[in-house]
């Protein structure tokens, strides 16, 4: 919780950081010390899709040239034509732009976060021994790393609990 809200990560962003974004791990792993900022990768942000899981293929509609270009592509497939190639429409689509996640460096200054970061790098070296830098920073009981899902479904329990605020499930009386 401190991370979402004194860092202003996302839960997606969360579940991506490894040990390395906060921490440097000596040779062998055994020791750590924080970082004084985090740099937060830009394909670990919003824009960037990093967990992958959108359309990895696009589905164009239209096409926008200027005429310079659209008189280029003309003249590219006369001459395909002419040589009687085949002529492969896509291969005069201009090339999609993948929108881009930005980085951002965060400075680690607050002493409560610093403290939680220490507690808990301490508690993960107790249990493993050792760490990789590309470890996942918040792993799950068996080991693996988060889903921005499950952080997600954590993060709501924390704050319904705090607010007191039970989960109510709609019943029937509640329709219009």
């Amino acid at each position: 919780m401190q991370i979402s809200f004194k860092l202003g990560l996302r839960a997606q962003e969360i579940a991506l950081l490894q040990i390395n974004e906060i921490a440097k791990l000596n040779v062998t792993g055994k020791y750590f010390k924080l970082l004084e900022v985090m740099s937060l990768p830009a394909a670990y942000t919003k824009g960037a899709d990093a967990m992958g899981r959108s359309q990895s293929q696009y589905q164009r509609k239209t096409i926008s040239f200027d005429v310079e270009s659209f008189d280029k592509v003309v003249r590219q497939i006369v001459a395909l034509a002419k040589a009687c190639a085949p002529v492969n429409p896509e291969d005069f689509y201009q090339p999609v732009r993948k929108h881009k996640g930005k980085s951002r460096d965060l400075p680690m200054v607050d002493a409560a976060l610093r403290a939680a970061f220490t507690d808990y790098l301490r508690l993960r070296l107790e249990k493993a021994r050792t760490l990789m830098p590309s470890s996942p920073l918040f792993i799950t009981q068996k080991g693996g790393p988060y889903s921005p899902n499950t952080l997600q479904e954590h993060k709501a329990v924390i704050l319904r609990d705090w607010a007191s605020v039970e989960k109510r499930v709609p019943t029937a009386d509640d329709l219009p």
